[in-house]
């Protein structure tokens, strides 16, 4: 890994100002074209991509959680290439006609939807990240520069090196995409550039989010930490809340639409926890459970099992743990959820219509969902294309954060001179 300078990251700074000129008269079909040249060399090379991963994965510890996030497959290379091909079939979000408006004066207002400019990354682990947000970047007008974690330099750098090749031989600027330094010292040199980056987009723990927000001169859009919940109501069908919770937590324990906490009524506890049961011991989830869970599964002989404090509750795991609560009704569920949640995907799993309006409209999160898994809130999976993270604030974009979001409004005024 290159011990980078800040006069190094001064001279990319510069180099993405002028990059975004290049943006200037780019046509869909060019981007189209750069970005299956894109998904091409992913294909090309994806064994030498495995191989910059492999070097990242031999410095990490085995048990390390975050291990999935950092793993690249020859299946996860595909479904990049194939996302970014379905990034390159959206519509560009840009140069669209939001309002047009002729005053009395004979002036004629419009506003338009234009790329955001200078849009800087910072998140971890996931080399996969570098690819979404470069593909959506490209599509959309931005610049971006991209800080990733120490963790997927190889990954990275590799990745970061390929989508370089594709900009120059389209006959673009290669800095329209940029690798920025790991070392920590430098962050705030990004979080400060407020004379080259146009908005910072943090993606990965609460703490690295923490940071950002309270560092930044840049302003910033926060794809917070998801710690998410799944509520079983007295009247669900309890075989179908089992394969529900168990997806939400198994499938993939690492990302930030994965289960943490499982409520269920008291009516139902029993017997949806002995259907949950099977699920659990197979792929040996941790459970941190309240005295009244604590009890059945204890009488079930389950083994992986710990009395839960109330500080294990509103934790985002990233593993195979999770978290238990026997509840009285809905409305303690949805009492438990506005005081833990991140706002980032809650479940009820009910047959009673009532309550399943009662909870989507009143939990406040990004997506609330009615008898299906959390694991669905995903840019790709919402038909958006990649995503560079989920939004879990409210201002500017909520949830899957994509391609639709990557841009702001401008006013053109267009006069034959009038004066006021």
């Amino acid at each position: 890994m290159k011990i980078m300078s800040s006069q190094t990251i001064q001279t990319q700074f510069h180099n993405s100002r002028l990059a975004k000129q290049a943006f200037r008269h780019l046509t869909k079909d060019k981007k189209k074209l750069m970005l299956s040249m894109l998904a091409d060399k992913l294909r090309m090379f994806s064994a030498e991509i495995l191989l910059e991963n492999q070097k990242d994965l031999d410095k990490m510890d085995p048990s390390d959680p975050k291990i999935d996030r950092l793993r690249l497959t020859k299946e996860r290379i595909e479904g990049l290439a194939i996302s970014v091909l379905q990034v390159a079939d959206l519509e560009d979000p840009t140069g669209i006609l939001l309002s047009r408006n002729v005053l009395a004066n004979g002036l004629i207002i419009e506003k338009k939807s234009v790329a955001l400019g200078v849009v800087g990354v910072i998140y971890e682990s996931r080399p996969n990240v570098t690819i979404d947000v470069a593909s959506l970047c490209i599509q959309s007008g931005n610049v971006c520069l991209l800080r990733g974690g120490s963790d997927a330099w190889n990954s990275n750098s590799y990745l970061v090196k390929l989508i370089q090749e594709t900009l120059g031989e389209s006959g673009m600027d290669p800095n329209i995409v940029q690798l920025l330094p790991v070392e920590r010292t430098l962050v705030l040199e990004l979080l400060h550039a407020v004379n080259y980056v146009d908005i910072i987009i943090p993606r990965g723990s609460h703490n690295l989010i923490s940071y950002v927000r309270e560092n930044a001169k840049v302003p910033v859009i926060e794809t917070g930490a998801g710690v998410c919940h799944t509520y079983v109501d007295f009247t669900a069908d309890l075989d179908m809340a089992a394969k529900i919770v168990a997806n939400a937590k198994i499938s993939r324990p690492s990302v930030c639409n994965s289960l943490d906490t499982v409520l269920v009524d008291r009516a139902v506890a029993e017997d949806f926890i002995a259907k949950l049961y099977p699920y659990f011991v197979q792929e040996k989830v941790e459970i941190f459970a309240d005295k009244p869970s604590y009890l059945i599964l204890q009488n079930l002989g389950y083994d992986y099992l710990r009395p839960a404090s109330n500080e294990d509750f509103g934790r985002e795991f990233l593993d195979l743990i999770c978290s238990i609560k026997v509840v009285e009704d809905i409305n303690e569920a949805m009492d438990h959820i506005a005081l833990f949640s991140s706002k980032h995907s809650e479940c009820i799993v009910s047959s009673n219509s009532e309550n399943i309006s009662n909870f989507m409209e009143s939990v406040d999160a990004a997506a609330v969902y009615a008898n299906a898994s959390t694991r669905f809130t995903d840019g790709g999976e919402f038909g958006l294309g990649a995503e560079i993270g989920i939004s879990t604030q409210k201002l500017h974009a909520r949830g899957p954060f994509a391609l639709e979001k990557l841009v702001t409004e401008k006013w053109y005024v267009l006069g034959d001179g009038q004066i006021r």
